[in-house]
């Protein structure tokens, strides 16, 4: 009998996949990141417990292309600062991806709210453009001219802070504990570029980041990265505190138990 691809795969088989993940090659991307102080009192409401704000009511938003082999990957992440304990690191409201390859293991591994979107990184000379858009709208847009080189940064630790969950079959809460996630990334820089611009948040109402405003604009970046991750359960949480911000996740909370009309399936 031939193969049957959706069968059982063997151990070997599984364990290859495993190995051939762990040793993909370092992946350079070209980003901006843009970071800005904005209202304090947003950032404090739109962080689940156990989060708690930072010292400085932050916002980054990172807009990146990535050289994959065999297909680019526009990527984005807009998050604000965020501390568990004494962790300090960044909470992301919304991370669009422009591949459904790159939701899959991000959300069903370590809990990151991904969304399909449509990601823009243009330089034409000095000039400058990054973008997050979804439905028609770029309710991110980070434009301005590279004005000078920066000194490269010393490789970085960076904190990610994501929450694994699925909702509930009955709609009543989730099947199982959710938990909070750290996210560890070991980044390097080899090209960074100061760039003088703006930052502009425009209405959605699928992502209205435009209620974490640019208050004052800190600095906007242009530049190659390369980076690693590793993800671990920090905590167990509580369901009903956490219930209040899943719609963080979904343009609409009711899709995540949209289905097939009955007797389609």
């Amino acid at each position: 009998m031939a193969r049957v691809r959706y069968g059982a795969r063997t151990e070997r088989e599984i364990a290859a996949k495993r190995t051939a993940s762990a040793r993909l090659p370092g992946i350079w991307s070209t980003g901006v990141v843009a970071v800005w102080e904005t209202d304090p009192d947003a950032v404090a409401a739109v962080l689940p417990p156990p989060l708690k704000p930072t010292g400085r009511p932050l916002v980054r938003a990172t807009v990146s292309r990535v050289d994959l082999p065999g297909y680019p990957l526009g990527a984005g992440s807009f998050a604000v600062a965020a501390a568990h304990g004494e962790v300090d690191g960044w909470y992301p409201l919304v991370m669009p991806m422009s591949h459904e390859r790159a939701l899959t293991g991000g959300r069903e591994v370590f809990g990151e709210p991904k969304k399909l979107g449509e990601i823009t990184v243009e330089r034409d000379g000095l000039v400058v453009r990054a973008s997050m858009a979804r439905h028609g709208i770029a309710f991110v847009e980070i434009r301005g001219a590279a004005s000078g080189p920066l000194p490269l940064p010393e490789p970085a630790r960076r904190t990610d802070f994501y929450f694994k969950f699925l909702p509930a079959v009955d709609g009543s809460g989730f099947d199982g504990e959710p938990v909070l996630v750290h996210c560890v990334r070991h980044e390097k820089v080899r090209r960074l570029e100061r760039v003088t611009g703006d930052v502009v948040l425009r209405e959605s109402l699928y992502d209205p980041v435009a209620d974490l405003p640019v208050l004052r604009l800190l600095e906007i970046t242009v530049g190659e990265k390369t980076s690693d991750q590793s993800g671990r359960v920090a905590e167990r949480v509580d369901a009903q505190a956490l219930l209040p911000y899943v719609h963080q996740r979904y343009d609409d909370p009711l899709q995540a138990h949209d289905g097939p009309p009955a007797g389609s399936a």
